[in-house]
Order: C-alpha cells, then sequence, then structure tokens
C-alpha cells in the first residue's frame, strides 16, 4: 500500500500561464516557495508548490506532487575508489552556474580531485566542467577557481528570465543571492538607478528587464566582469535602459541625481557609503549591503547607513532589511533599505 503524502508536502498556489513567472517570484522573496517539488502546468493553470499558505492566492493540495531527486551523495558514490579516511572530508555541496560545477575541495584531497569531479560529471551528464573554489583575491575580488575536469569555463547562465554570460573562473556569481535578486527585478520602474558595483549585472539586468526604469547606470571597474556586463546587456536587449561605465564609483558615481542607488558589494561597501548617499536626490533609496556579525544583525548595519547620512546633514529613514545569506561561521550577508532626505 503507498504511502500518503504529508499535508504540507502537498500544497500548492495556483495561477495563471501568463502570471506565472511573477506569482512564483513572490513565493521566492516570501520565502515560501517548496524547492522539494517542481512547478506543474495542468488545465490552463500553474500549480506553484509552497510551504505555507500564501495571502491573495487560491490554495490546492496536489495529487501528484513531483518532487525534484535528493542531492546526490558523492559519499556513496566515491565509497571503494578512495581511501576510507577521504570519505568524511569529502564535500557535501556544490553549486552549479549554467553548465559549470563549482565546488570547495578539502587540501588533503588535492590528489583525488580527478575522481571527485568525474563524479560530479556523472550526477549532472548537461554538465561539461568542474572548477575547484579556492576563495577569492587580488584587488578586484576575483573567483580563485582551477578546472580540475573539463574543457570549459564559459557559460550562460539562466534564471528568472535573464540569461547571464560569464567565465566562472574569472568572475563572482553567487547562486544564494537569487532571492534578493528577485526582490530587485521588481524595483526601479521609471527611475533613474546608479548601480554602485554592476559585476555582470546581477541587479541591473534584472531590474531592467523586469521593471524597466527609465535609466540605470551600471558601474563596474574590474575589466573582466565590465566585459561579461555588456555583453549581457546586449544578450538581454536592454541597451536603450543600462549605460554601462568602466571605472571606479568612488570617481565617477554621480551626486544628486539617483532615485536609487544600489550598493551590491560587502565586505568593503561602507568605504563607499557616504558616495552612495549622496548620489541620491532627496527622498531617494538607497539598499546597502553589507557583511556583519549575525549577533549583530541588523543593528551594526542600519547604524553604518544612519552615521554616514548624518556625517552630510541627511537623516536616513530605515524602510527595511534583509537576511540575504549565511557569508561565513558567525557572519551574514545583509542588505539594508532606506530612503535618504534632508535633515530638516
Amino acid at each position: 500500500m503507498s504511502r500518503a503524502i504529508p499535508r504540507r508536502n502537498r500544497l500548492a498556489i495556483i495561477a495563471g500561464n501568463k502570471d506565472a513567472d511573477s506569482s512564483m517570484r513572490e513565493a521566492v522573496s516570501l520565502g515560501v516557495f517548496d524547492k522539494s517539488r517542481k512547478i506543474i502546468k495542468k488545465d490552463g493553470q500553474v500549480e506553484i508548490p509552497v510551504m505555507q499558505s500564501v495571502p491573495g492566492y487560491e490554495h490546492i493540495l496536489q495529487e501528484d506532487p513531483v518532487y525534484y531527486r535528493k542531492t546526490p551523495d558523492l559519499c556513496h558514490s566515491l565509497q571503494g575508489k578512495i581511501p576510507q579516511e577521504c570519505i568524511d572530508i569529502l564535500p557535501r555541496g556544490w553549486f552549479l552556474l549554467g553548465d559549470i560545477i563549482v565546488v570547495k575541495i578539502h587540501p588533503g584531497l588535492r590528489e583525488y580531485e580527478q575522481q571527485i569531479g568525474q563524479a560530479l560529471l556523472d550526477f549532472y551528464p548537461r554538465c561539461r566542467s568542474v572548477l575547484a573554489d579556492e576563495g577569492i583575491s587580488g584587488p578586484f575580488r576575483e573567483p580563485a577557481r582551477r578546472l580540475i575536469i573539463g574543457d570549459k569555463t564559459q557559460t550562460v547562465h539562466r534564471e528568472n528570465g535573464i540569461r547571464f554570460n560569464l567565465d566562472a573562473r574569472l568572475v563572482m556569481f553567487s547562486p544564494g543571492n537569487l532571492t534578493e535578486r528577485i526582490r530587485m527585478s521588481r524595483l526601479g520602474k521609471g527611475e533613474y538607478v546608479v548601480d554602485m558595483f554592476a559585476g555582470i549585472g546581477y541587479f541591473s539586468i534584472p531590474m531592467a528587464v523586469h521593471s524597466q526604469p527609465r535609466k540605470i547606470m551600471a558601474i563596474e571597474w574590474n575589466p573582466n566582469a565590465y566585459h561579461y556586463l555588456c555583453q549581457n546587456i546586449r544578450q538581454n536587449h536592454v541597451e536603450d535602459i543600462v549605460q554601462p561605465v568602466l571605472g571606479d564609483c568612488a570617481k565617477v558615481t554621480p551626486e544628486g541625481a539617483a532615485d536609487r542607488v544600489v550598493m551590491g558589494m560587502v565586505q568593503v561597501t561602507d568605504r563607499y557609503l557616504q558616495k552612495g548617499i549622496s548620489a541620491l536626490r532627496p527622498g531617494g533609496i538607497l539598499h546597502y549591503h553589507q557583511t556583519i556579525p549575525s549577533r549583530m544583525y541588523p543593528d551594526a548595519a542600519i547604524r553604518d547607513v544612519t552615521a554616514a547620512a548624518e556625517a552630510l546633514g541627511y537623516h536616513a529613514d530605515i524602510l527595511g532589511h534583509v537576511l540575504v545569506k549565511k557569508f561565513s561561521p558567525g557572519v551574514v550577508h545583509a542588505v539594508v533599505d532606506a530612503r535618504i532626505d534632508s535633515d530638516f
């Protein structure tokens, strides 16, 4: 006899075909999208799996939910193929950028990288290469990654209706920031936006495609990232909206002009905070990203914004804050949204 599926694993919201993308993005932004199940199209409607109810939507309990397979287990796959003492230090997670797999590998497994890489390619037949992730290096904060198996590092990563061209060996891209990229894609309609750390277009291009601001000034000083930023602007047909600028945002950011400023860097962002605030017209919105100790979230990031605004004679009205992801042990990546206005 088949085992009954728990009710909590069958809940879904109903949307029309035309509204499916926006409904899915809303479920993701609310943190209730169930990643363990697939979206199902049936009878002209779309069933979007959720973990709890979403106000404003019709809900059903799915009759035949379709589940994704569980994350493959490297320990099981490599049992007997590498020494037993190495099994416990095998990577437990990795991520995909287009058809590239990126994985952190313990230094003690260096001589077994080929076996690990091949096992990962066996898990994902559509993928072509595996890169070992060794952190971030250099003044441009580029990824330190080695090709351990395969024949390419350039790829196209697709998400939220956007195509990102990139070289996974040369430029940063964090799948963990997907929810924030989706949130930002809903903002800025009709506005003049300045993206001070544009990268390959992480925030600028989703915003341009989905919200259509009047203009986005996308500033990037890393030549490799700028190369792909320009490619992605063309690839996603937003040349009329996004203006790429190769340069140091400390020098080229305009003053008193923007309706919205995005500061999508972390760790060093506070050094440019007054520049970002100065770029805004009165009443403009700031999105300040920063890494802070988890025990100080969100107060430390809020203090950064309020202190920088006061130093310039402005007032920061804190509109909200977002915990993007865990950054490292005891440290989180946070975003503070603030309206900046004259302090009188």
